[in-house]
C-alpha cells in the first residue's frame, strides 16, 4: 500500500493535471491564481517526495 507522502504527491498530480484540462484561463506560459496554487502544492510535494527518496537510497547503498 503506498505510504501517505506519495499517495498526497499523487493526488496534487492528478488536481494539477484535471486543472490543466479544464481552465480555460492557464497557458505553457502562464497560470491563473488557482493553477499557482495548485502547481506549487503539486512541486512542494514532489520535493519532498524525491528527497525522501534520494535519502532512503542512501541508507541502502552507503559510499
Amino acid at each position: 500500500m503506498p505510504d501517505d507522502l506519495y499517495q498526497r504527491y499523487m493526488a496534487a498530480h492528478r488536481a494539477d493535471k484535471d486543472h490543466r484540462a479544464a481552465c480555460t484561463t492557464c497557458t505553457s506560459d502562464a497560470q491563473c491564481r488557482d493553477g499557482r496554487r495548485i502547481h506549487a502544492r503539486l512541486a512542494t510535494l514532489q520535493d519532498a517526495y524525491l528527497e525522501r527518496q534520494r535519502n532512503q537510497r542512501g541508507k541502502r547503498n552507503p559510499r
